[in-house]
């Protein structure tokens, strides 16, 4: 799901942007920690840029505006993470520079219940998405990953009751238990895989520890 000032819109992607006083703001979305955002920002950038300027003379030498970049986060995944950190591309460089002649902050925003109040109280939307995500998670704490959609049905039932996203989750009802059970898929394939690895390299260690 996406959140946006008019509301919620579902997609398959969870990224969002949008341009405002010239100013062009990506959102994107976040349930597991990703080290990488500044390079998946700095992707998405370049692609936004290359359809805006489409039509516009870059080799030219009239100076093309660009709009004003800027990177937001919102991570609501159940790793510890702090309320708000900022991510450098720079980061990621191979050999460190103090001085690097390309360089994108991105700042990341810690959603989950008691974090960022101030963002929380100020947009209702996303504090009643939060509510709605913290309900599947209460239901589902327990059960079986084959009891998933009845949880998730069960959150949609708590929150129309309590009218929280009443409409939208009563129109897309079906969507969005969809949408949630893909993200709870994507989720725990990640963790296999991480637990795949961590096996697997446990297992080349005990190996090498014969050997010597």
């Amino acid at each position: 799901m996406v959140i946006h000032d008019g509301g919620i819109s579902l997609s398959v992607r969870n990224d969002a942007s949008f341009i405002v006083d010239a100013r062009l703001s990506i959102y994107e979305h976040q349930s597991t920690v990703c080290p990488n955002m500044p390079v998946r920002s700095l992707i998405y950038f370049s692609v936004i840029l290359s359809d805006m300027l489409s039509d516009k003379n870059i080799y030219g030498r009239r100076l093309v505006k660009i709009p004003t970049p800027h990177f937001v986060v919102f991570y609501n995944g159940e790793e510890e993470q702090p309320e708000v950190q900022e991510l450098k591309l720079s980061d990621a460089f191979e050999k460190p520079t103090d001085e690097p002649n390309l360089e994108l902050k991105c700042m990341v925003y810690n959603i989950n219940d008691g974090k960022n109040k101030a963002i929380m109280e100020s947009c209702g939307w996303l504090n009643d998405y939060m509510t709605f995500v913290n309900k599947v998670r209460e239901y589902h704490a327990d059960g079986a990953f084959d009891d998933l959609a009845i949880d998730i049905e069960k959150a949609i039932d708590y929150c129309i009751d309590n009218d929280i996203l009443k409409e939208f989750l009563k129109t897309y009802r079906s969507e969005v238990t969809k949408s949630m059970q893909l993200n709870y898929e994507f989720d725990r394939q990640l963790e296999l895989e991480r637990a795949d690895a961590i096996e697997e390299g446990m297992e080349i260690g005990i190996e090498k520890g014969i050997e010597k």
